[in-house]
């Protein structure tokens, strides 16, 4: 890294009474609250918080509960929880300043349930990028059937460490990336060490999934400007449905980044970075 670029800060924080890591980078506002997809931690967004901090913008990416290094989540509904816990980063974060939600997959979800009931918080607008809940996700059950993942969970002796993580990142390979090979894939977050992580994992997903087939935001209700992000090649969300709903609301903008999978932060950091930079100025 070269010597004039700010440092990505990684400290810990305690919100909605979860403890959880941060990886934040300083600069000017309105800040951006970025916000990881299910299976993920705020280390996806790495390349995009040295980005944007390459640029002197002011952002923050969290491992939301039951990711990462946060703390579990509670038994019952989960999008609450998470809403809760956004809510309270955004307010802690922003001290009363504007700020841009942006997140991926189940975090551009909570950005776009947090626009439609803003409360207090001073939204300059959402950047969902390819988020849950418009349409029944893909991304959940290639994995929980992903043969590795069923034999490492079924073998009656421990497995290492690096075995776990290497069939999880094979698992997401064929449906997150537009290059199945692609070597970013070894980004994806920090839960997974144990065949206990990944059974915890495929828990949640199974707990997350019918909340988000039951209508988990009202498009209509949001009145901050949203800019939706999609890759063009992503197989985990396909974007046609999406960019249909989302485009007849008259505050939102659809952006298509060509040559791109599900995760544009890690696919194509610099063109995200050039959409994010002006939203909300």
């Amino acid at each position: 890294m070269p010597l004039h670029m700010p440092p990505v800060i990684e400290h810990r924080v305690e919100l909605a009474g979860h403890v959880t890591r941060a990886l934040e980078v300083d600069g000017e506002g309105p800040g951006i609250v970025l916000l990881h997809g299910w299976n993920h931690s705020a280390d996806t967004w790495r390349p995009l918080l040295t980005e944007l901090a390459a640029r002197g913008r002011r952002a923050i990416a969290v491992d939301l509960p039951g990711f990462g290094e946060a703390t579990p989540l509670a038994p019952g509904a989960l999008l609450p929880q998470l809403d809760a816990f956004a809510a309270e980063l955004v307010t802690a974060w922003a001290n009363g300043n504007p700020v841009v939600i942006a997140g991926a997959s189940l975090g551009g979800l909570i950005a776009l349930r947090l626009a439609e009931h803003p409360g207090e918080l001073k939204l300059a607008g959402v950047v969902p990028v390819a988020p849950d809940g418009l349409e029944v996700p893909s991304w959940f059950d290639p994995i929980e059937e992903d043969p590795i993942i069923r034999r490492l969970l079924s073998l009656p002796v421990p497995v290492p460490g690096e075995l776990v993580r290497r069939a999880q990142r094979g698992a997401h390979r064929g449906i997150a990336f537009s290059d199945a090979q692609s070597a970013i894939v070894a980004t994806f977050g920090r839960s997974g060490e144990t065949r206990a992580d990944v059974a915890a994992l495929l828990e949640s997903g199974r707990e997350l999934a019918p909340e988000l087939l039951n209508a988990p935001f009202d498009l209509v209700g949001i009145r901050c400007p949203v800019l939706l992000v999609w890759g063009a090649y992503d197989r985990g969300l396909p974007h046609s449905d999406a960019r249909m709903a989302f485009g007849a609301l008259p505050t939102t903008e659809v952006e298509l980044i060509e040559g791109c999978g599900h995760q544009p932060q890690l696919e194509a950091t610099g063109r995200l970075a050039e959409l994010l930079l002006p939203f909300g100025r």
